[in-house]
């Protein structure tokens, strides 16, 4: 009994291996940072987001401005004002650094967001049209070369040709 169960276990393993190894599998590559430097949109996408960074930038430097005069006049008073005045000022100074401190990590976190929301129709788009690609051409697995996913090419066929069709890019 245990004989027939083991032949038969053996019998579709080998099937399957069998069936697995006529399997055709097409492989294809990428490079999404090429396709997305091209991509329709992305350049004004880049305007508008450097417009707002120069906008943050402005105002980080005029608060920067506005605590470095708080520290020069503190330094050049200090010496003529009472303890609590010192101290007052002083915190009103670190107070501020504090603030800009959070500013920055708020500007930043802004920026990525707003980064995104920017990007995602035009991320969107090369997605769909690689997708579309795919299973026109039949490929099995896509990689992306653009970020150091792909470690062996020399079977795999660039579809960045084929997606600049499919968007009409030249």
């Amino acid at each position: 009994m245990k004989k027939i169960f083991a032949l038969a276990f053996a019998a579709v393993f080998a099937l399957c291996g069998t069936a697995m190894a006529q399997k055709n599998v097409k492989l294809g590559h990428i490079n999404s940072n090429e396709l997305m430097q091209i991509m329709p949109g992305r350049d004004s996408a880049q305007t508008v987001l450097q417009a707002e960074v120069t906008e943050l930038e402005g105002t980080l430097k005029s608060m920067q401005a506005e605590m470095e005069q708080r520290y020069n006049d503190y330094m050049e008073k200090q010496n003529g004002w009472t303890e609590l005045i010192r101290q007052t000022k002083q915190r009103e100074i670190q107070d501020m650094g504090t603030r800009i401190q959070e500013f920055q990590e708020s500007a930043q976190q802004q920026l990525q967001s707003r980064e995104q929301e920017l990007l995602k129709p035009i991320i969107d788009r090369a997605k769909q049209a690689i997708e579309e690609v795919a299973k026109e051409g039949g490929f099995t697995y896509i990689f992306d070369s653009g970020t150091g996913a792909l470690l062996y090419s020399q079977d795999s066929e660039d579809i960045m040709p084929l997606v600049k069709k499919k968007l009409g890019l030249n």
